[in-house]
């Protein structure tokens, strides 16, 4: 079985927050820092239904403490299940709690990215899978007490839903195989992998659970009694050859069992470990002088032998693995490892990634190179979590080969595109690095500004204290940058530099051009809000170096300078009415509107109303758009004759009317399957012109409206579909709008 908490204290936390702080061996100060944090946390659950969150965090929190996880790490993990169940946000989170507990936190929040690796057999990723998947990365590069926090919360739940639907437990149980416990397995946390491992098994496959269970516990006195003379045993051979150690018998777990009874075909009587023991000793040498003894004391299987300290396992796992055949020629596995092996066994990179106050940033002196191992294994464990070929490939292909992920020299993480240079890091760093650089060196050895960066590199740039980039760096066939970003801070800095001369150039330009025109430098004023610069030298500049479209100056001071304002453009409409008012009428019948008696103004049918030939109108008098001919009685029309009464004058249709007049129509009718079908065939059958259609459903009500925006040559052809529209089976009522 795994060896997990035999008791969740979350009672006596709620009940009494004191005690439950004691129950963990913590100084003082972590013990008031947690209390406080926990009783913040309360406060925040204000609805009863939130307080199984609480219990969430009090049980990661125990899990996180057999980790050695540091206060940080304890109190992140009290607040994530509020922010992973939106009780909380991220914005809230970053307000109410220190930067580096925020931190956390939103980095565990960040975990939800290995969901996109669970859909299996697709072809294609999203944009914002990989996105995510990309933040997830450097998140758990950055901090990996994220990635141990999500692990704890993935436990939890897995016990939680011990009484749910079967479905939930397999979905669960699933996710967990494929995903966490790989993970915790590559990161070497032994502690977390196993109890991931047998919680899902016991979802999955039940019945064999049950039934292995079973069998251990049927044979567990006798083997505990074995085991326990066994270890009584080596603890003598341990003094006779004077190694200081401890040994005493190894858990069981379940699901490590049932794998071994697969791979070999055994049947659960013929395993070596069910009877196992652990030696734990202080140093490397003690490790084989232990092994010595105990195979000198009984006789070892050798194809049961494996020595994993002189060929550790991918993840980092050492030990000394063997059965030996004890009394009654019983078969005992027995693991010989010195404490830091056990520790890294047990906890990964949670055992070497210590948080401890006073070291820069948070991190320990040997962070860069732990980041390196960590990030490595990260390339290799996205191998571990899916089946298909092809999502491993497409994965692959949009998160690794498309970036590169490197270092700073105090192991700050940076993102670049797949191909980038040191020049891009520089940049990237600084506008004022990539000016001055003049080398950069890759783990302490120089390299030419055309190598390639790839991930887990540490890059240093060398500097000088003058700015002088080359235009070189510019030319993308000598290969010196890749980012786009990078090409235009160099591109800005020439362009800074060059910039007395380009104000010159530009500014002959543009006094040749504006004579034409016959305006003055003085002029361009105008132009310097409507193209957002500080000053004229700066559109000159613009103009002398490409920046800025000369034609596109111009048509601007060109219709600043010289066109007519609005008020000028009224007077004008005004003045030709009043004119033509002494003029005897003209013949209309070629015109389509005829304005206060005179034809060929410039008008426009108003939107508010759409008349039609037949519909009593009048014109109102815009500010530069000439007449707008509404409806008589348009309500807009009516405030606009309340407000400038001035304005409104005659107007009558013409003799000439447009080839078609368009105008919206509202129909509302019961919501059925056809109904649109049905009002379509309809018009196509009319002959009548539909330029558009709008429709809403009331699903409530059963009641859909739809806008026909459609075109007709008067009002009467309207009536008369209105008139035969409202005839369709459902609808209950048609206006025009």
């Amino acid at each position: 079985m795994v060896s997990v908490r035999d008791t969740h204290f979350y009672q006596t936390a709620q009940k009494n927050p004191q005690k439950w702080v004691t129950t963990f061996n913590l100084s003082l100060q972590d013990q008031h820092s947690l209390l406080e944090n926990y009783e913040k946390v309360i406060s925040l659950c204000t609805d009863p239904k939130q307080y199984p969150l609480l219990e969430l965090g009090t049980e990661m929190v125990e899990i996180l403490v057999t980790l050695n996880m540091d206060m940080d790490t304890l109190n992140a993990a009290l607040v994530f299940p509020l922010l992973d169940n939106q009780i909380l946000s991220p914005e809230k989170v970053h307000e109410l709690w220190h930067k580096r507990i925020a931190k956390l936190v939103c980095g565990a929040a960040e975990m939800e990215g290995f969901r996109a690796l669970q859909y299996q057999g697709l072809n294609k990723i999203s944009a914002s899978q990989v996105d995510n998947l990309r933040h997830m990365l450097l998140a758990m590069v950055e901090d990996v007490r994220a990635v141990v926090i999500k692990l704890a919360e993935r436990i939890c739940y897995l016990r939680q839903v011990k009484n749910a639907s079967e479905e939930t437990k397999v979905l669960l149980a699933r996710e967990v195989t494929s995903i966490y416990a790989p993970l915790a397995n590559r990161l070497g946390i032994g502690q977390l992998k196993w109890e991931l491992e047998d919680l899902a098994f016991r979802y999955l496959q039940p019945t064999i659970y049950k039934k292995i269970a079973k069998q251990l516990a049927e044979k567990r006195m006798h083997r505990e009694n074995y085991v326990q003379d066994f270890v009584g045993r080596v603890q003598e051979l341990l003094g006779e050859v004077h190694v200081q150690g401890v040994a005493y018998g190894r858990p069981k777990h379940i699901y490590s069992i049932y794998l071994k009874m697969q791979k070999k075909n055994l049947k659960f009587e013929e395993l070596f470990d069910v009877r196992a023991i652990r030696v734990v000793v202080e140093k490397l040498q003690d490790c084989y002088a232990a092994l010595g003894a105990i195979h000198t004391q009984w006789h070892h299987i050798p194809s049961e032998f494996d020595d994993y300290i002189a060929n550790p396992k991918a993840n980092g796992y050492q030990s000394i693995h063997t059965v030996v055949l004890g009394a009654q020629g019983q078969s005992v596995e027995v693991q010989i490892r010195t404490q830091k092996m056990h520790d890294d066994a047990e906890l990964g990179v949670a055992a070497h990634w210590k948080y401890k106050e006073g070291t820069a940033g948070g991190k320990s002196a040997s962070g860069y190179e732990e980041k390196i191992a960590w990030l490595r294994k990260l390339l290799a464990w996205q191998e571990d979590i899916a089946e298909d070929d092809s999502l491993v490939e497409e994965v692959r292909s949009q998160v690794f080969d498309d970036r590169v992920y490197v270092f700073t020299p105090q192991g700050e993480v940076i993102d670049l595109p797949a191909g980038a240079t040191p020049l891009d890091f520089a940049y990237y760093i600084h506008s004022q690095i990539g000016h001055r650089c003049i080398g950069a060196k890759i783990s302490n050895h120089i390299v030419p500004f055309t190598y390639q960066l790839k991930t887990g590199d540490q890059v240093e740039i060398l500097t000088q204290k003058e700015e002088n980039p080359s235009r070189d760096w510019l030319n993308l066939s000598l290969g010196y940058i890749k980012a786009p970003r990078t090409r235009h801070k160099i591109a800005t800095w020439f362009r800074k530099q060059d910039r007395d001369k380009n104000v010159q150039a530009g500014r002959e330009v543009l006094e040749v051009e504006l004579s034409k025109m016959k305006l003055k430098l003085t002029d361009v004023t105008p132009a310097i809000a409507r193209f957002n610069v500080n000053c004229a030298d700066d559109i000159f500049a613009g103009i002398g170096n490409g920046d800025l479209r000369i034609n596109q100056l111009l048509h601007f001071l060109n219709n600043h300078h010289h066109q007519q304002t609005l008020e000028e453009q009224d007077l004008a409409v005004l003045e030709a009415l009043e004119k033509r008012r002494h003029i005897p009428t003209p013949k209309v019948s070629g015109n389509n509107i005829i304005i206060d008696g005179v034809g060929n103004l410039m008008h426009s049918i108003a939107r508010c109303c759409q008349p039609v030939p037949g519909d009593d109108i009048e014109g109102y008098i815009t500010q530069g758009r000439g007449i707008s001919v509404h409806r008589k009685h348009c309500v807009q029309l009516d405030d606009l004759r309340e407000a400038h009464p001035e304005r409104i004058i005659e107007a009558t249709w013409g003799n000439k009317q447009s080839s078609g007049y368009a105008l919206t129509i509202r129909l509302e009718a019961l919501d059925r399957n056809g109904l649109v079908k049905d009002i379509t065939t309809f018009l196509s059958n009319e002959k009548v012109k539909m330029l558009s259609m709008n429709s809403t459903s009331n699903f409530k009500l059963r009641i859909a409206v739809i806008d026909l925006n459609i075109e007709v040559q008067n009002n009467g052809d309207i009536n008369k579909l209105i008139n035969q529209l409202n005839l369709l089976q459902d609808v209950t009522g048609v206006r025009r709008l």
